[in-house]
């Protein structure tokens, strides 16, 4: 799964997660400082421990810094670029191994600021999961109530089968 917390509390991201299933949350932000309060690294590993869900920061999957930028002016074509080819690169293979690697024993969810996985370099790198036989599925903080009351549309975690499936992306 992926997820991005812009807009919400942490109460409503938190509540998402236990609405959805998620054993453990990867961050994938280069930065783990948020100035919205309750997501940046320690705080938000506590808050989720205390739900029991684990907490990964996997670094070598963030956005770099001239990614970011590029980003946030819009300019998505340059975003892509750079963080194709920062993904690219041996360590960030190797967290994608890693994040694969708890994916397929755990119900896993990416996680980024972005609400949108569109503009997000989190749906690029769930992209890359695919070669592992893993399929995802992008969770929105403000459709937990949905997610609720219509919880057989949610994926399950099914470890011979990847993650999601088609019709699940669909709720």
């Amino acid at each position: 799964m992926t997820i991005g917390y812009e807009g919400s509390t942490i109460d409503d991201f938190v509540k998402t997660l236990e609405v959805a299933g998620v054993e453990v949350l990867v961050d994938v932000r280069a930065v783990t400082v948020s100035r919205k309060k309750g997501f940046s690294k320690n705080g938000l590993a506590a808050r989720l421990e205390e739900h029991g869900i684990r907490y990964i920061h996997a670094k070598d999957l963030g956005d770099p810094k001239p990614g970011r930028e590029a980003a946030r002016a819009g300019d998505f074509v340059t975003f892509r670029k750079v963080f194709g080819e920062h993904l690219a690169t041996e360590a960030a293979q190797q967290a994608v191994r890693d994040v694969a690697d708890v994916a397929k024993a755990k119900l896993t969810c990416l996680m980024c600021y972005e609400r949108d996985p569109s503009t997000c370099h989190r749906q690029i790198v769930a992209t890359q999961l695919r070669d592992y036989d893993l399929i995802s599925f992008d969770l929105f903080v403000d459709k937990k109530d949905r997610y609720e009351r219509n919880p057989e549309k949610l994926p399950g975690h099914n470890p011979s089968k990847g993650s999601a499936t088609a019709e699940h992306r669909a709720l």
